[in-house]
């Protein structure tokens, strides 16, 4: 099948990737010269496991092209997805620009029948105002040309996009026409051969399952920090805590993890249009609004924590800072708690030392050059002169450190670890003061 994938972000590539290592001729289009230059080059704009070898593979193999023209690339696909950005606009509500001058673009160039695909994260109704577009840009050519648009949005984590693309749990396709419909059934045939995933609805429930679906996932989140707190203040251990309900298959282990709140470019934009949307058609989600306002506040739970034990005042102190990036196995830097902590302690006259495996130069973009943050080449660069490690993102070479190393680099021997990486008896023995999520902190003179 040809397709034509607009948007070459983290989900339009991983997108187009995917489908071309399914034998598709996949033409990925993106108005950005330099993104597009360098994937012709061979180069990959994100930190994605797997997506570098499978976009050089079906490249190779003549399955996988990348264009800055437009007409072309309109004309390659018989299948046209739209991938592109839609950002928070000042009051939260998704910004649809990008999708509609998407539309907008195939209306302009195309000549016979196309699929439309919105896999953008859109708000419900975005549809139909793709359909207005596209109708009035062929009106405006004077072309009777067929086309549907159908809903058939995004599921992938960042860090497993593409093993979340070849293996999903479902393929959710909103769609009320039968031609699209049997289109979408044959693209994702492949997807599907040990059991059927795909799950059929109208259009505008399937826009709105990709945000509730974040949106609940973002509340269990919020939740279990919300416990964290009071297991603190309780003299409750949130880590038992996690595993006890957990173990109720009703409601299961995942996202159940205490720590600094979540970012990225999905949780934090998604339930933030959500809310805005509920508030447009006035039924506001007021649940959704406290998770909103806990994640904020959670994102500040590793700053309180340090000037309890440090004062308010930090002039003087050197931080190391392990961790940068939302979450691992990414570099993406939108949203990341990393970002709040590092303003504050740097707010508070601190130096800070950080590292991240992936994610150092994202940071550099994101936070600038500032007389007192600096970035170390490895974890163990950072402390060399701290006076105490902040643990911000849980990557898995920061789970089994030198604990005896530690207590000997750092001026003082104390950890702050926002995702209790750590088995607090173990930090303990080691002579090392230790201040996790919900759970007691722990001194080396504590029984």
């Amino acid at each position: 099948m040809k397709i034509t994938v607009i948007g070459t972000g983290y989900v339009g590539l991983v997108t187009g990737a995917c489908l071309s290592e399914m034998g598709n001729h996949v033409v990925c289009l993106d108005r950005d010269a330099a993104r597009i230059a360098t994937l012709q080059q061979g180069g990959i704009p994100i930190h994605e496991p797997g997506l570098p070898d499978l976009v050089r593979r079906n490249a190779q193999g003549g399955r996988l092209s990348f264009t800055t023209d437009v007409a072309a690339a309109v004309a390659h696909g018989s299948v046209v997805f739209i991938a592109v950005g839609t950002p928070p606009q000042e009051d939260g509500s998704a910004d649809l620009q990008h999708v509609l001058a998407a539309a907008e673009a195939v209306g302009q160039h195309m000549a016979g029948y196309k699929l439309i695909v919105n896999k953008s994260t859109v708000p419900v109704g975005t549809a139909e105002q793709v359909r207005g577009v596209l109708a009035r840009a062929l009106a405006a050519r004077g072309l009777a040309a067929e086309f549907s648009v159908v809903s058939n949005p995004e599921f992938l984590k960042e860090g497993s996009a593409v093993q979340d693309f070849m293996r999903p749990d479902r393929v959710v396709v909103g769609s009320d026409d039968e031609r699209a419909t049997a289109l979408m059934r044959t693209l994702y045939a492949p997807f599907m051969r040990n059991r059927e995933r795909l799950v059929e609805m109208d259009v505008r429930s399937a826009e709105f399952t990709k945000y509730a679906a974040n949106a609940m996932l973002a509340t269990r989140i919020s939740f279990m920090n919300e416990l964290a707190l009071l297991a603190e203040k309780l003299g409750a251990d949130i880590e038992n805590v996690r595993i006890g309900i957990g173990s109720d298959p009703r409601i299961g282990t995942h996202f159940l993890y205490a720590g600094t709140g979540y970012g990225g470019s999905c949780f934090p934009k998604d339930v933030r249009a959500l809310i805005q949307s509920a508030e447009g058609v006035g039924q506001p989600l007021q649940i959704l609004q406290a998770v909103q306002s806990v994640n904020e506040r959670q994102k500040r739970v590793l700053i309180d924590k340090i000037v309890a034990r440090f004062g308010p005042r930090l002039q003087g102190h050197r931080f190391a800072l392990w961790g940068l990036a939302f979450k691992p196995g990414t570099d993406d830097m939108r949203e990341a708690p990393s970002v709040t902590v590092i303003e504050e302690l740097l707010a508070r006259g601190a130096e800070v030392v950080a590292y991240d495996p992936e994610a150092m130069p994202q940071a550099q973009a994101a936070l600038g050059n500032r007389a007192h943050l600096r970035y170390a080449p490895q974890a163990d660069a950072a402390l060399e002169g701290a006076d105490a490690l902040v643990i911000v993102t849980e990557w898995k070479e920061f789970r089994s450190p030198d604990f005896a190393h530690l207590a000997a680099t750092l001026k003082h021997p104390v950890v702050f670890d926002g995702r209790n990486l750590f088995n607090p008896a173990t930090v303990q023995q080691a002579g090392l003061e230790y201040h996790p999520i919900g759970r007691r902190p722990t001194t080396p003179e504590s029984p």
